[in-house]
């Protein structure tokens, strides 16, 4: 079996929330749990493993007090994703698929990396001739109900540029991505009488690429549509890397983002109360 390799950039150097990683969500450090979720799937998968991508001693000291696995990476890193590829860089042997956990995202459910490894693990056992196209990128969305859908244009009412939809192809490959509501409906009304749930797909920002691909996205020119959107996957669509969406549901839990403020901290504490911790044994 190919070894994969949960990565989790996490840095301290946070405009909107300095040090984040090691502040607490209800008594334990951001990095910590996150942390626990790619060390709980890493144990329940084959020949995988996971690593802390850091290059601030403050966080290597924590995850050396912690028992966490971890790699120094160049402090010259832009983005999470360039982050994650110097870590890989780093690792012996070098693995097939790689999975770009934030290490500000403490409340991803491990059931969402879970599916991306094992979807990717499928393809490897599929003959060629029965999937042509082989998928090089991985990525999850949730179907929204026209609940969800409403509430995220109340979101969007507030922060525009929070939130991102996808459009998918019959395959399950992404055709675009965008921060506003695709796709456009002219008669909702009908659409909603008839259909369960709304055409509308949000993208959910976990990636998990192989190793060609990952590494060919530092070799390409940004799209055209990367930098108005603010949306780095475009990347791989405009130079035609197939970007497979891989459904997920967050099983009555209230889904979160990325951790980016004391509110958002507040906001990760509260559903905590409301839902519990993930089971992680």
């Amino acid at each position: 079996m190919s070894k994969v390799l949960i990565v989790i950039p996490a840095r301290y150097a946070s405009t909107r929330l300095p040090g984040k990683p090691l502040l607490n969500i209800a008594g334990v450090a951001m990095i910590k749990r996150v942390a626990n979720v790619a060390a709980y799937v890493a144990a329940k998968l084959d020949n995988c493993t996971y690593v802390v991508a850091t290059d601030d001693q403050r966080i290597a000291d924590f995850c050396r007090a912690e028992h966490l696995p971890f790699v120094m990476t160049a402090q010259h890193c832009q983005s999470g994703t360039e982050r994650c590829w110097d870590a890989v860089q780093k690792s012996e042997p070098k693995p097939a698929f790689i999975v770009n956990l934030q290490g500000d995202n403490p409340l991803c459910p491990p059931w969402f990396l879970e599916r991306l490894i094992l979807d990717w693990q499928q393809q490897q056992k599929t003959p060629i001739q029965q999937a042509p196209q082989a998928s090089q990128v991985f990525t999850p969305f949730v179907h929204l109900s026209w609940q969800e859908l409403d509430q995220l244009r109340e979101q969007k009412k507030v922060t525009p540029f929070s939130g991102t939809t996808v459009q998918v192809d019959r395959e399950g490959y992404a055709l675009t991505f965008s921060k506003i509501i695709l796709p456009a409906m002219r008669k909702e009304a009908t659409l909603r009488a008839h259909l369960p749930k709304s055409p509308v797909r949000r993208h959910i920002g976990l990636y998990a690429y192989t190793y060609q691909a990952l590494a060919q996205y530092f070799s390409l020119p940004a799209g055209q549509y990367e930098d108005p959107e603010g949306l780095e996957q475009m990347r791989f669509l405009e130079h035609g890397i197939p970007v497979k969406m891989v459904e997920v549901d967050y099983r009555g839990r209230t889904g979160m983002s990325g951790v980016d403020s004391p509110e958002d901290i507040a906001r990760a504490e509260a559903i905590l109360a409301r839902d519990g911790e993930f089971v992680l044994s």
